[in-house]
């Protein structure tokens, strides 16, 4: 994983074994959420904690 405060649909479809377009699909639903919350998003990539913090497991000790 990268060192970027951002993931990308295509490291989100890689990490995930998914297709790109339900990478973007869930990003888009993630960054839906933050706007909620009062966040500033990036169109097309996800902050890496909430990405973490949304797929579970991803975020046990010892990940960084």
């Amino acid at each position: 994983m990268s060192d970027s405060i951002f993931v990308g649909a295509a490291e989100v479809a890689e990490i995930l074994d998914i297709s790109k377009a339900l990478a973007y699909r869930m990003i888009r639903d993630w960054n839906e959420e933050l706007k909620k919350k009062g966040y500033t998003t990036v169109q097309g990539r996800v902050s890496r904690e909430y990405f973490k913090e949304k797929i579970y497991g991803m975020n046990k000790k010892g990940d960084d």
